[in-house]
């Protein structure tokens, strides 16, 4: 097993429940949900794919996280990671470094692995995420682009536990919508826990962009469907 690298890179966590905490990324290459407004589509748009990807083993992989940093734990995200058998490198990687690994994912693969958190991102327009994944899930972002998103996304994540949390994020092009806000800002206010106000705060900060491995290709945020993303 080896797994394609997009890139990799230390900075943040910049949303959910670990927002703020420094952290090292790992960008694994390849995803099957082809969502229209992604924004790490060099993960799998064939316009934007770059020309070389790293390519490791487990045990490469985790000798690469730079262990020598502060962070608190390694995020696993992509793409989709669920499409590699991620235990061995799960556990490579916690053992090299002795710190959590947390996944980003999803969730309508089999998740290979048992990380330390996962954030599972349902995408109701394309497959469903598992049951099994939506009950092991440590916390929920639901990205929000229409009024009706908030409806349709809950009803995949029905066997969720009680009290993960539920992130509502803007989704990134429509963040100054003053539609958008407004349903995040009236479900919250009228039904509390475990629904949370989300953001993407290290693309304000653009965290991630002072680190030299990773990406720095301009790609188009709120997708173009004519051009298949």
């Amino acid at each position: 097993m080896t797994y394609g690298v997009n890139e990799r890179f230390l900075t943040w966590q910049g949303e959910g429940a670990w927002s703020g905490q420094c952290a090292y990324f790992i960008r694994l290459h390849g995803c099957d949900q082809r969502c229209p407004w992604c924004d790490s589509a060099g993960t799998w748009h064939p316009e934007f794919i770059p020309k070389s990807i790293e390519r490791f083993d487990a045990a490469g992989l985790a000798d690469a996280v730079p262990i020598d940093k502060p962070f608190g734990f390694t995020v696993l995200t992509g793409g989709e990671p669920a499409m590699y058998d991620l235990e061995p490198v799960i556990d490579a990687i916690r053992e090299k470094s002795n710190r959590p690994v947390h996944l980003e994912t999803a969730g309508h693969r089999p998740i290979r692995g048992n990380p330390n958190w996962i954030t599972l991102s349902p995408k109701p327009f394309a497959a469903l995420p598992l049951r099994e994944n939506v009950q092991r899930a440590s916390e929920f972002k639901l990205i929000i682009e229409h009024q009706d998103d908030i409806e349709r996304a809950l009803e995949s994540i029905e066997d969720r536990r009680n009290g993960a949390p539920i992130y509502l994020h803007p989704e990134w092009s429509q963040r100054d919508n003053q539609a958008v806000q407004q349903t995040i800002t009236g479900w919250i206010k009228k039904h509390g826990s475990p629904f949370r106000a989300g953001y993407q705060l290290h693309k304000l900060y653009r965290a991630d962009f002072d680190d030299p491995n990773a990406r720095r290709t301009w790609i188009p945020l709120g997708g173009d469907e004519s051009r298949g993303y």
